[in-house]
């Protein structure tokens, strides 16, 4: 259900979103929701009160300074060389607040029967068998449903 996520943060009293399109870059929340047609979720962390000081998210936003720019990883490699938008937000949990949001899995467990999901195999990897099946990843929808967050706004 869902195919993009990212991160919102506080820059000089506007709200704006870490997110890794192409490239890694730091949106305004209105020109995200936007992007999505109007349709969105956001979700914060269940203990984020007691969890995200002034220091972790600090580090965060510092984690994600390094990448900004990097381009857009299209074959979901677990490799800081490029990133895509749930790596992104797991990464910034984990390195910079300890948390894990949301299950890693690896593609193998995934659904990949979905006819949308086998034209997209082909664009990107050609041959079926090139999908590093073992390599972990994390998915917008496992993020979602990670127990960790709580809804906060929905339209």
């Amino acid at each position: 259900k869902f195919n993009h996520v990212g991160i919102i943060f506080q820059y000089k009293g506007q709200f704006m979103v870490f997110e890794a399109v192409q490239p890694v870059k730091i949106t305004p929340l209105p020109r995200f929701i936007e992007r999505g047609n109007h349709h969105f979720v956001i979700k914060r962390l269940l203990d984020g009160d007691r969890v995200l000081n002034a220091e972790v998210i600090a580090r965060m936003k510092a984690l994600g300074q390094g990448y900004l720019g990097k381009n857009y990883d299209l074959q979901f490699r677990w490799s800081d060389e490029r990133i895509y938008c749930s790596e992104l937000v797991w990464k910034l949990y984990k390195q910079g607040a300890g948390i894990e949001v949301g299950k890693l899995q690896t593609a193998r467990e995934l659904n990949l029967g979905n006819p949308v999901v086998q034209k997209l195999i082909k664009q990107r990897y050609g041959d079926a068998a090139a999908i590093p099946l073992d390599e972990p990843i994390i998915s917008p929808q496992a993020m979602f449903e990670s127990d960790r967050l709580v809804t906060v706004a929905e339209k």
